[in-house]
Formats: C-alpha cells, structure tokens, sequence
C-alpha cells in the first residue's frame, strides 16, 4: 500500500450536464482532479465533449484526461490547449513502443504529465516498454466506455503486482470506484481513484469523497 496520499478525481461523465458548473462547484474543495472522460464512438462505443465544454468550466481543479479513443496523438494538443495536468491514453489504441515513446514526449512537451491506461483484460507486461516513461498508470476496473458499471475484482491483482514493480509510480484506478471498493483499491497499492456515479450521485459530494480516502 502507498504511503503518498490518495487522490481522488470526480469523473464529469457522471455529472449532469445541464448545469455542470454546479455540478464541479459542488466538489471544490473536496476533490483533488476533475477528470475528463473524452470517447470517440469508435475506440469505445459511447461518445462525450469535447474541449469546447470543458472550457466553460470554471474551477481551480487540475484537469486530468482520459482518452478513451483511437487516435489519441490528433487529440492532445486540444488538451493541452486548455491547461490539462494529466493526459492518458490507452496502452490497446497505441501499440507501437515508439509511437507510444513519441506521444508521451508529446504530452509532457505540453506541460502535462503522462498516464497509459490498461483495460482489464490487459496485462501489465503489455506497458513493460514505457513503464520509465509514464508518469502514471490507470488500471481499468470495468471495461471503458459507460458510466455506472460494477467493479471487476480480478483487476486488483494486477494493481498489486504493479505497485510491487514499481513503488513510486501513482497508480490510478476507474470503474465502480465506490465507499465498498475503494478500501480494496487501496490496500492492493492505488493512491488515485476515480469515482463518478457514486460521488455525483450523492447528496452530500464531500462526505463521499472523503469516504473514499477512509479505509
């Protein structure tokens, strides 16, 4: 388990859209990130905003985004444009290691920091060529694409396994990250959960981050 404190990022999918500026101002203060679900309709079948909503969000919470889509070098710079802190892509749409070498240069060359993402039925060794590289690992607890869906116990094998190869790295996890399940996130070694219906789906946004943290 890590000794770093546990981030937790409000996942905006989850949110109500209507009056989603409401919706962030109601976790300032509690949350650490905002994160930014981007879908593409093809690497996944669901599709979300873009920039164009994002930027009319006014909080002080770093952006952390998750491309969840096929061409994630053709989606950075808007990203980038707009501030992000974060930026991952996923480990199955960039096969390639020197592609994946190049857009992780690419991020961080913007300002951001670096994350690759892996879908549960992915293994860690399929990142063994940029582990040095990233500066985050998201480990997916439900298959990406839809908000809402239970969590996959199986997965956090693989957490432990990779907190034990690499103790430093922040390892974030999302998909049915929840008062229930975050405790075993943790003690398998995330330090960064992202938690969307059951935070936005709470009267009190506080009370339930912060029982995300509590174990």
């Amino acid at each position: 388990m890590p000794n770093s404190p546990i981030i937790i990022a409000p996942s905006i999918l989850s949110a109500d859209l209507g009056k989603l500026q409401e919706e962030v101002a109601s976790i300032e203060g509690s949350a650490d990130w905002l994160q930014i679900d981007v879908m593409d309709g093809h690497f996944v079948p669901n599709l979300s905003f873009g920039t164009s909503v994002i930027k009319g969000i006014k909080t002080s919470l770093p952006f952390d985004v998750h491309l969840m889509v096929s061409n994630p070098a053709d989606r950075v710079d808007e990203f980038i444009d707009i501030g992000a802190k974060n930026i991952t892509f996923h480990a199955e749409a960039v096969k390639e290691s020197d592609t994946r070498q190049a857009l992780i240069q690419k991020i961080k060359d913007g300002g951001a920091t670096a994350g690759i993402a892996l879908n549960p039925d992915t293994s860690l060794s399929e990142v063994d060529d940029v582990i040095d590289s990233i500066d985050l690992l998201l480990i997916m607890s439900v298959n990406p694409g839809f908000g809402g869906q239970e969590f996959i116990e199986d997965v956090l094998g693989k957490v432990k396994e990779a907190r034990e190869k690499y103790p430093d790295l922040m390892i974030q996890m999302d998909g049915g990250v929840d008062d229930k399940t975050a405790p075993k996130c943790i003690e398998a070694g995330a330090n960064n959960l992202v938690s969307g219906s059951f935070i936005f789906g709470s009267a009190d946004r506080k009370a339930a981050i912060d029982s995300l943290r509590s174990q």
